[in-house]
Order: C-alpha cells, then sequence, then structure tokens
C-alpha cells in the first residue's frame, strides 16, 4: 500500500512534466511498479493515483448505483480524464494537458501527499 504525506514545491517543464518528490517515491508500493493514473481532482487540483490504489478505486466505483443519477456523474467525472503515466528514468510523470488546464497550472506547482493519493495543485 502507498502512502503520502508532506508537501512540495516544484516546476513543470516544458513538456508538462513533473517530479514526484523523493520522499514520496520511497513511499511509493512495489505494487505500483512506478505505473500512475492521473485524473481530475475534486476541487481545482489533480489526482495522481498509484496504479495499485487506483485498482482500488475502480472496484469502489464498480460497486456504485449506475441507476443512481450522482453516482453517473461521479464515476463520469473521475474517469473521463484518468489516463495512465509512468515514471520516466528522471522520476518524473507527464500531465496531460487537459488536466494542467483544468487546474490552471502553468509552471509551479504544490505537490500535497494526501494518503493514497498525490496532488497536484497550482
Amino acid at each position: 500500500m502507498s502512502s503520502f504525506k508532506g508537501s512540495f514545491n516544484y516546476t513543470v517543464d516544458s513538456k508538462g512534466r513533473i517530479n514526484i518528490p523523493a520522499k514520496m517515491r520511497k513511499n511509493l508500493s512495489p505494487e505500483a511498479n512506478g505505473s500512475f493514473v492521473i485524473t481530475r481532482g475534486f476541487e481545482s487540483c489533480i489526482f495522481v493515483y498509484p496504479h495499485d490504489e487506483w485498482m482500488k478505486r475502480e472496484t469502489e466505483i464498480g460497486k456504485l448505483r449506475q441507476t443512481d443519477p450522482q453516482h453517473r456523474f461521479f464515476t463520469r467525472m473521475l474517469l473521463q480524464f484518468a489516463t495512465d503515466a509512468e515514471l520516466d528514468g528522471q522520476a518524473r510523470i507527464v500531465l496531460p494537458k487537459e488536466l494542467m488546464q483544468y487546474a490552471k497550472i502553468e509552471n509551479d506547482v504544490f505537490i500535497l501527499g494526501a494518503f493514497d493519493r498525490i496532488e497536484v495543485w497550482n
């Protein structure tokens, strides 16, 4: 199980890449295998889930009642922008442009450990 805490200030490079802080990488579970799912956060932020934690979210989403309009809306909003990402050789991931626009991210980011996920804020 991955577990993240703390906060860090970083810069997004010209290709939309950010570094995952070393203190957070050391708390990444081996099951994640350097893979993440990036999606829209609840407020104006980006959620970065390690792959193993994302699989738990998918299981939870699968239990929602799709006959409930609020559950359908939640499912659509979370999955619509979900994209896979891998750590590159310099411990960076690429943030999708659509999500950067949603979170109003241009240059500097605030990276926040939020237990089972990482949040990226403008």
